[in-house]
């Protein structure tokens, strides 16, 4: 009888040493696939970074009288620069980068010269083109990443993921001030 009772407790003790390991690899193959959606969509802005600085410098050339929007552009890059990582800083610091990019190019709406520049048009098509392939990388990202947050919050994963320290991320979404309509005036 009590070998029954040991066998019993042995047979428990290796399903859950079972479940703790497989859960364990499920989180970390969750976490390295929004690293690496993350490190992917990491790249595009990084490119956006570089490209910023000659769409000011070919603004500054039409635009005397727009400093303030310029400064404001250069400021919201090296915010999102030196936030890095996945984390709710990092979201405010691109937001804030995609409203001022926004804005840069509002304003170069009143340059009809500047408008018609080569390397303008240029840099506005590469940025639009940077543009659509981060919103492409964010959906791909937030994807993965409620893979990974539902992976964590689930019962009875969620015991095993406290025990492990995995944290949910933030997921990357435009301000509150993105989702606002256009308002076109006539």
């Amino acid at each position: 009888m009590k070998i029954w009772i040991i066998a019993a407790v042995i047979v428990i003790l290796l399903i859950f040493l079972i479940m703790f390991i497989a859960n364990y690899n499920k989180f970390v193959r969750l976490r390295a696939a929004v690293n690496e959606a993350f490190a992917t969509m990491d790249v595009y802005l990084k490119r956006r970074y570089d490209l910023i600085p000659n769409l000011v410098a070919v603004v500054k050339q039409y635009g005397v009288y727009e400093q303030q929007t310029l400064a404001q552009v250069l400021e919201a890059r090296q915010y999102a620069m030196s936030a890095g990582g996945a984390d709710t800083n990092r979201v405010a610091g691109e937001n804030q980068l995609s409203r001022s990019l926004g804005s840069l190019l509002a304003v170069a709406e009143n340059y009809p010269a500047l408008k018609a520049d080569a390397q303008y048009i240029h840099l506005q098509t590469e940025l639009s083109r940077l543009e659509n392939d981060i919103a492409m990388s964010r959906k791909y990202y937030n994807a993965v990443l409620k893979s990974y947050n539902n992976g964590i919050q689930v019962f009875p994963a969620n015991i095993f993921a406290a025990i492990y320290g995995f944290k949910p991320y933030p997921y990357f979404e435009i301000s509150a001030e993105e989702r606002q309509n256009v308002r076109v005036q006539f």
